[in-house]
């Protein structure tokens, strides 16, 4: 088990993740189309008038903090960067991260990149840091989100209500679900099954 979780290269058959680094910034801002929708609930990465630059620039300074780790997504099919995910909620010492804050443009929805991201990110937690705990969550409104997360096998722990203002001020309630290490097998096996179909 390390003692410390850090950004590094990842890879497998669909995807590369790359430490975010400001060298991503023109590809993630190539990758965005429809913003309104595509950040209504990964409103962190939401667009300025500098585009991704404020969003990014956060990220950084947060990485730098131990608070969140972040990659850029690269799919190896056309070595396009896609989107990006974390590590949030970093807790070393609890052995403990929350996979968080992704976002992958809508062309390449319902792709194999969201799936074998999550295999990826995933997988680094329980088989290369030995965590204990991978959390999930999304707002009680994206029911799509929902079910992506309890199509994983993720076990849904429950609601926070008011947990945190969106982006308009309102307030979200955030459904929480989590994978604990000895789900891991059962969860990497969903997860290969549906890449084996792609």
């Amino acid at each position: 088990m390390t003692t410390s979780i850090a950004a590094v290269p990842l890879a497998n058959d669909w995807i590369e993740l790359e430490p975010l680094s400001p060298a991503h910034l023109a590809e993630l801002d190539a990758a965005v189309s429809e913003p309104d929708e595509l950040f209504r609930w990964v409103y962190i990465w939401r667009p300025g008038p500098d585009g991704l630059a404020g969003p990014l620039e956060r990220a950084l300074a947060a990485a730098a903090h131990g608070e969140v780790v972040p990659w850029a997504i690269r799919r190896r099919a056309d070595g396009q960067v896609v989107g990006s995910t974390s590590y949030l909620d970093v807790d070393a010492a609890n052995r403990r991260v929350e996979v968080g804050a992704t976002w992958i443009g809508p062309a390449w929805w319902r792709t194999e990149v969201n799936t074998a991201t999550k295999l990826l990110v995933i997988g680094h937690a329980f088989e290369t840091l030995g965590l204990e705990r991978v959390a999930l969550k999304t707002d009680h409104l994206n029911v799509r989100s929902q079910r992506a997360i309890e199509r994983l096998g993720a076990v849904r722990e429950g609601v926070l209500r008011h947990h945190m203002r969106r982006s308009d001020g309102s307030w979200r309630d955030t459904v929480y679900y989590s994978i604990l290490r000895d789900e891991w097998p059962g969860v990497r096996t969903r997860l290969e099954a549906a890449l084996g179909g792609v």
